[in-house]
């Protein structure tokens, strides 16, 4: 249930924005900020949240979560301004933030067996993309019947039925030796994807070129190149740069950006199409994408049992084909394309991306110590966030400065360079789909995962 509401708060706002545009006279990027607010606080905290639910206790930061976001969404419900709803969204973000990595910990400790663990995470994968595709069915029909408000109501009655159920059927547990924490870790990332995601969301008004895009890049690169030099040093860092060692390990950690900036940019795009271009309602707009959240529902469990059956490959290569043939649909995108044309497009971008989840954690995990398999699940987790918040600024902000004179006439056009992006990122999913699961990159996790378990017997490891 709360993976459930976080995925479905992922996407469901996105075909909301044009009523909180109308309401809250919000810009382009303000309605970025409001997606991006969310997902870049959770990405942020994923670690930090996973490492303190080892120390204090699971169901205590479990609990803790379900009460900040069911919180968050009544502030959300009642922001007066802009401003309030994206301070309510990081609110939201932080209680988010502490569920994910608790809720695959379980998964990597119960389930021992290698086949029955990666049925398990297809179904945890599932119920995540599930949820992001549901999300925009969803908030179309509560924004039509009940005001854009709505999306937000849902969440308070599952999350409080959610703590009820936890306090009830979930057992305290901590790790034997949890990992120290890492505030100067933590303070990177956060500099590194805050300066990142502020500088390509506010380019097109402040300029590509200008001291404060340039400040807000340079502050990024910064903090990413003492990152990874102080996480090495570390005996336990934050997140450890040698996972990337592993090929199948690196390989899901980019198909997870690119997979995820893919559905961000397409959610963003999408609807600022159907309801600013072709005039139709939230509700309307919502029941449009109908086939591609048809599509995630039925392939999403099926591919978390490929994954168990026969491995990753060939649900990724399908998703990587799938999600390029959807983007180039778009690419020729006008004011009069025919519906049966979009749909085409929605059904195929569904099944890429109903695809493309379950293997990612699967393929991050497998090779790994089963001492590491939660944090590596956790670093595949904030991927998926960093993807989709950079899917959003990025195709956002360029469709926005490719936009000559109304948005309604103009946006058509300058959208098909997000299209292109979208292209180029499920291009990268087909490629990396064959290259990090045979042979050469099986061989590579073992060496990798023989490191970490060496590794983790010393102070430090500088091999």
């Amino acid at each position: 249930m709360s993976l459930f509401i976080v995925g479905l708060d992922n996407t469901i706002v996105n075909v909301a924005l044009p009523s909180i545009q109308r309401d809250l006279h919000a810009s382009v990027s303000g309605l970025q900020w409001i997606i991006d607010a969310y997902i870049v606080v959770i990405a942020a905290l994923l670690m930090l949240s996973g490492s303190t639910a080892d120390r204090i206790g699971r169901r205590r930061t479990f609990q803790t979560g379900l009460v900040l976001f069911t919180a968050g969404s009544l502030l959300c419900s009642l922001s007066p301004s802009l401003g309030w709803l994206v301070a309510a969204r990081m609110v939201q973000a932080v209680g988010g933030s502490m569920l994910n990595p608790v809720a695959m910990s379980i998964i990597t400790n119960t389930f021992t067996d290698p086949r029955e663990r990666a049925r398990a995470i297809g179904v945890w994968g599932g119920v995540v993309g599930i949820s992001m595709a549901l999300g925009p069915l969803v908030g179309g029909t509560l924004a039509a019947s009940a005001g854009w408000q709505a999306i937000f109501w849902i969440n308070i009655p599952v999350g409080l039925i959610a703590f009820a159920l936890c306090a009830r059927f979930v057992p305290e547990s901590r790790a034997p030796r949890p990992r120290p924490v890492d505030p100067v870790g933590q303070l990177l990332i956060i500099v590194l994807l805050a300066g990142l995601t502020y500088g390509i969301i506010e380019a097109p008004s402040a300029g590509w070129g200008s001291a404060q895009t340039v400040g807000c890049f340079a502050a990024a690169a910064i903090a990413l190149a003492c990152l990874i030099p102080y996480e090495l040093r570390r005996a336990e860092p934050l997140i450890n740069p040698r996972f990337f060692r592993s090929a199948p390990f690196a390989g899901a950690t980019v198909i997870a950006v690119c997979g995820f900036a893919s559905l961000g940019g397409f959610l963003f795009l999408n609807t600022l199409y159907l309801q600013d271009v072709l005039g139709h309602s939230a509700f309307h707009a919502g029941l449009l994408t109908l086939p591609m959240a048809g599509m995630t529902l039925v392939c999403a469990p099926l591919s978390g049992r490929i994954v168990g059956a026969a491995g990753p490959r060939i649900p990724l290569v399908v998703a990587g084909g799938t999600m390029v043939a959807s983007a180039l649909i778009l690419t020729g995108l006008t004011a009069h394309t025919p519906t049966w044309r979009l749909m085409a497009a929605y059904v195929l971008f569904g099944l890429g991306f109903g695809m493309v989840n379950a293997p990612i954690t699967n393929t991050a995990v497998s090779g790994m110590p089963r001492t590491q398999a939660g944090v590596a699940a956790a670093v595949a987790s904030t991927s998926r966030q960093i993807g989709q918040s950079l899917g959003v600024a990025v195709t956002g902000s360029l469709v926005t400065s490719a936009v000559h004179g109304p948005l309604r006439t103009g946006f058509p056009q300058a959208s098909h360079l997000g299209w292109w992006v979208g292209a180029g990122c499920g291009s990268v999913i087909l490629v990396l789909g064959i290259l990090t699961t045979g042979r050469w990159a099986r061989q590579t996790a073992a060496r990798t995962a023989e490191r970490l378990d060496h590794g983790s017997t010393r102070t430090a490891d500088t091999s």
